[in-house]
């Protein structure tokens, strides 16, 4: 069954989404992962078999599909 830990909603889409994670400070972006979608407050909820290959994938050696540059912002 599926809540969202944002705002509690129990109805959801399935959706690929985009997400940057930090690892060990640097900024690494992770496209298509299969996620619950929160329809109310759009927050992606992974299954612990993704969040697990995410993990696996990020903290091996495998090398990215490509490299892309990206604005950064800082909050004021």
């Amino acid at each position: 069954m599926f809540r969202c830990h944002v705002c509690g909603s129990d109805e959801y889409h399935e959706e690929l989404v985009s997400e940057v994670f930090q690892i060990e400070g640097k900024p690494v972006l992770v496209e298509n992962i299969p996620a619950r979608v929160c329809n109310r407050c759009g927050e992606p909820v992974y299954s612990r078999e993704t969040a697990e290959k995410i993990r696996q994938m990020l903290r091996s050696q495998a090398k990215p599909i490509r490299t892309v540059r990206m604005p950064v912002f800082a909050y004021p």
